[in-house]
């Protein structure tokens, strides 16, 4: 076994991330967990589902960074 002394920065810097995400979800949980969806987003996922399936294209996650001001 690893001690934290034979890590490198990274794999420190990986390993308290996960630890932090995991005690954040312990603490938070899902804060959407049993709520339900809307009729309207319901609709609008049933759209854009037969929109896919039709071989539609969205707009790619690099368009909505850069219209966001993000870099991608």
């Amino acid at each position: 076994m690893a001690t934290v002394r034979d890590l490198t920065m990274a794999e420190l810097q990986e390993l308290v991330e996960q630890i932090v995400e995991h005690k954040l979800w312990e603490l938070l949980g899902d804060p959407d967990e049993g709520l339900q969806l809307q009729d309207e987003v319901k609709e609008r996922l049933k759209k854009s589902l037969a929109r896919e399936r039709r071989g539609a294209r969205g707009i790619s996650a690099a368009t909505v960074a850069k219209k966001l001001g993000l870099e991608w």
